[in-house]
């Protein structure tokens, strides 16, 4: 655990991370796609503040404090109806911590007023958060979060930025999909053959050509955060651009400078993200005994939980600013919870 007033986490990545990648692939051969996901998400949060109109892109929290406010009412509805225990606020990669410091702002005027705690392992973002939520405790990984009492856990555009597995169907069958490089171009080949067990058997006489992206990574962190909150109690609330799977369809994608660009261009220097399966994430919760909710649209969850009426109450300063968060998101993001058997149905889901 990290000292509170002291950010710290891993030096940033040095060098010229494309040379590496290219040197890597050299001499071991062409990687999985997710391995040059992991490596570039990995370079490039460490070295930059990619968000705000300087940045790469915008995220809701970015956008309106009401988004966060209303996070934060969320939670403080759902901790009043559990009982008002003694509970931990965990957001699991912060960004800049103004989600957090918007919920908690409006969350304590309803006595909700937990210890926060960060999973984040970029040390420029880690700086940010401090500056944003100066009392927040600091971790590297999910694993290392505090098992004394119950978790409220917030994952606001999280899962969408872990690394991803491509599956493509060629003549022969389904193949991994790799990344070769040539003088530091990156593009994507067909590697090895899998087994179609591994394929879900209503995607298996998909065409040739067609993609199946699956996130081990998003899987094994969503087993133990539901494994922590059956065993401790508390909720988990995810919101992400996605869908609900398994299906066919390549989402992998970059952005820079608030454009679309290659993913497979320039490693490290642009984000890349591949769309959340929702459906996938909460089998993962009901089978470690976890009670799922959703996924709903964000257009519908922040509706019902009075996104309107804040805004009225903010009205004419606000009023562009629900629009983007309602309408823009409202349909490709999705919001899904996750509790305790005990804990009560949470707000924004019906």
């Amino acid at each position: 655990m990290s000292d509170p007033a002291v950010p710290a986490s891993p030096d940033p990545m040095e060098g010229n991370l494309p040379e590496r990648l290219a040197r890597a692939i050299a001499l071991g051969g062409p990687i999985p796609v997710s391995q040059f996901m992991a490596a570039a998400n990995a370079h490039y949060y460490a070295t930059r503040d990619p968000l705000g109109a300087e940045g790469d892109f915008t995220t809701a929290p970015e956008i309106s404090q009401m988004f966060g406010e209303l996070i934060g009412l969320w939670a403080a509805d759902l901790w009043d109806r559990a009982g008002r225990p003694e509970v931990r606020w965990v957001e699991l990669g912060p960004g800049r911590g103004t989600l957090t410091a918007d919920a908690l702002r409006a969350a304590a005027k309803a006595g909700f007023t937990p210890p926060v705690h960060f999973v984040e392992t970029s040390p420029t973002l880690r700086t940010r958060q401090a500056a944003a939520v100066p009392q927040a405790v600091w971790h590297d990984d999910v694993e290392d979060l505090p098992t004394d009492r119950p978790l409220i856990i917030i994952a606001n555009e999280f899962f969408d930025a872990l690394p991803i597995r491509q599956l493509v169907r060629g003549p022969s069958g389904w193949r991994e999909r790799l990344v070769a490089c040539q003088d530091t171009l990156f593009l994507p080949i067909g590697g090895a053959t899998v087994p179609d067990s591994i394929i879900p058997e209503h995607l298996r006489d998909s065409p040739v050509g067609a993609i199946i992206e699956t996130s081990p990574a998003s899987v094994g962190i969503m087993r133990v955060l539901a494994a922590r909150i059956v065993a401790q109690g508390g909720a988990l609330l995810a919101i992400d651009y996605g869908y609900e799977g398994p299906a066919v369809g390549e989402t992998l994608q970059a952005v820079r400078g608030h454009e679309f660009a290659n993913p497979f261009e320039e490693p490290g220097d642009r984000d890349l993200t591949a769309h959340v399966d929702f459906a996938t994430l909460g089998m993962v919760g009901t089978a470690s005994g976890a009670i799922v909710s959703g996924p709903v649209g964000q257009g519908d969850f922040l509706t019902r939980l009075g996104i309107d009426a804040r805004a009225a109450a903010l009205v004419p300063r606000v009023a562009p600013d629900r629009e983007r968060l309602v309408v823009a998101m409202g349909t490709l993001f999705k919001v899904l919870a996750m509790r305790h058997p005990d804990w009560p149905e949470p707000a924004g889901f019906a």
